[in-house]
């Protein structure tokens, strides 16, 4: 039995600057997603990181290659695929409740799941801020609530673009044991860009390692070691110090070509 969700096959995607320069964001991507799987990129800044995940989301579109999702291609975004920003993104002028009920309204199936609104909210563990609107809540209380507001869709993918970037360490921390816990209870694919190589190793199943641009996958590292994970612990350090050797190895500059 298949347990491919998502399927990316030789994708490439090039960008015109604003001085009419081309820059080549991904080349040549390809990689299989499991379902139920959590699996991270890691890399420099402007690898094509976000690119890839926005190419997953539908929000672009690829020169070349194609991304499909349980079979049908990506063409545009769907509620299948649930997006997180680095920010969360709340509605200002909805309170916490209601941003996690929007999506539901959009799809007009608000009235058949209202119950599931309290649940989500019960999940992320802000009990009793339902009525609190974003800017009366914390910056950790409004990721979680982004998070929510895109997993209460039951999307099979929920894609992650550094989410925790802005928080700090203990906030981040917390919210990760958050995200795996709605990770085992949802069963929904999860996939995370991340500059942190510790959260990387804590969240996820497979570590994918991206080169400078143009982006491409160097290396793909399966942790292998169970959860819950300890961060001082012998086999998450050993992972962190193979991660950093490869990365290093993945942003090295080519040794220069001489013709003699």
């Amino acid at each position: 039995m298949d347990n491919t969700l998502l399927s990316i096959e030789n994708v490439s995607r090039t960008y015109t600057d604003v001085d009419g320069n081309k820059v080549e964001a991904l080349y040549d991507v390809s990689l299989t997603i499991n379902k139920g799987e959590f699996i991270s990129f890691i890399g420099p800044s402007g690898c094509g990181k976000t690119t890839l995940l926005r190419l997953i989301a539908g929000l672009d579109s690829p020169q070349a290659g194609t991304l499909t999702l349980n079979g049908g291609l990506i063409t545009g975004t769907d509620p299948q695929r649930g997006y997180v920003f680095q920010q969360g993104s709340l509605f200002p002028w909805l309170t916490v409740e209601k941003n996690i009920a929007s999506g539901l309204k959009a799809r007009g199936v608000y009235k058949q799941q209202k119950a599931d609104v309290a649940e989500y909210l019960s999940l992320i563990g802000l009990d009793g801020f339902g009525k609190s609107y974003p800017h009366q809540i914390s910056g950790g209380m409004a990721q979680r609530v982004a998070i929510a507001r895109a997993l209460i869709n039951r999307p099979s993918a929920l894609l992650l673009d550094e989410p925790m970037g802005a928080l700090d360490s203990f906030t981040r921390a917390d919210l990760q044991d958050k995200l795996l816990s709605l990770w085992r209870h949802d069963g929904t694919t999860m996939i995370l860009v991340t500059h942190d190589i510790d959260e990387a190793i804590y969240l996820s199943d497979r570590v994918v390692i991206m080169t400078p641009r143009p982006g491409k996958i160097s290396e793909i590292i399966p942790v292998n070691f169970p959860r819950p994970r300890h961060r001082g612990g012998v086999e998450f350090l050993a992972m962190r110090k193979t991660i950093l050797e490869k990365l290093d190895l993945a942003s090295a500059k080519p040794d220069p070509e001489y013709t003699i």
